[in-house]
């Protein structure tokens, strides 16, 4: 079982990065998250689809889902400074969204989602231990049939991010690490171009809870 000292150094670190960076300073950054609202849409994407981003910080994956009308939105992040620059940001419609400050693998709660999104949060869980508590928070909070969208560095992209070392993974060793409860159903290859114009190879799958 992981400290609450643990969780605590770990939200400093992402507090730190969005306390000192802007949203362009940091590789991750997308004008628009492309290919999620594509493989998002394929999962079937309505007003009534309730969506859960995890570690979705100040990215603009919610702006988009606000702007098709969707009205279940959650969006998780550790970094409590994230999440306020994006209530920021999206000023008066901050209110139709659910934000939840909490680390993926530690106590959380909110209602089963059909979609879980997660664009680079797996591939930091070096620890087996932090691979199951994600796997249970999953398994908890995806509705059965419901669709979980996990993006992680595919197996030539970088060894660490953010000056943290991450796992690297191709759609079926991600498929055998969530094991048996979830099918894969569709994957994507994906270079990101950074900011600065640096190339970082994403692999983005798709798994339905069966």
């Amino acid at each position: 079982m992981r400290s609450a000292s643990f969780f605590m150094d770990r939200q400093q670190h992402w507090n730190a990065v969005y306390r000192t960076k802007g949203e362009r300073d940091v590789s991750w950054f997308e004008v628009v998250p492309a290919v999620s609202i594509d493989i998002i849409e394929a999962a079937g994407l309505t007003r009534d689809t309730c969506v859960l981003d995890v570690g979705g910080g100040d990215a603009h994956l919610v702006d988009v889902l606000l702007s098709r009308g969707v009205t279940c939105i959650a969006v998780l992040d550790v970094a409590g400074a994230a999440l306020e620059r994006a209530k920021t940001r999206l000023r008066e419609s901050a209110s139709a969204v659910t934000w939840i400050e909490a680390d993926v693998t530690a106590d959380w709660s909110w209602k089963p989602v059909d979609i879980w999104h997660d664009r680079a949060i797996f591939h930091f869980l070096t620890s087996a231990g932090d691979r199951a508590r994600y796997k249970q928070r999953l398994s908890a909070g995806l509705k059965a049939g419901g669709s979980a969208i996990i993006a992680t560095f595919a197996p030539e992209g970088p060894e660490k991010c953010s000056g943290l070392p991450v796992v690297r993974y191709s759609p079926e060793t991600l498929a055998s690490e969530l094991g048996d409860q979830f099918a894969l159903v569709d994957s994507r290859r994906h270079l990101h171009t950074t900011p600065w114009g640096a190339t970082q190879a994403f692999q983005y799958s798709r798994f339905r809870k069966r």
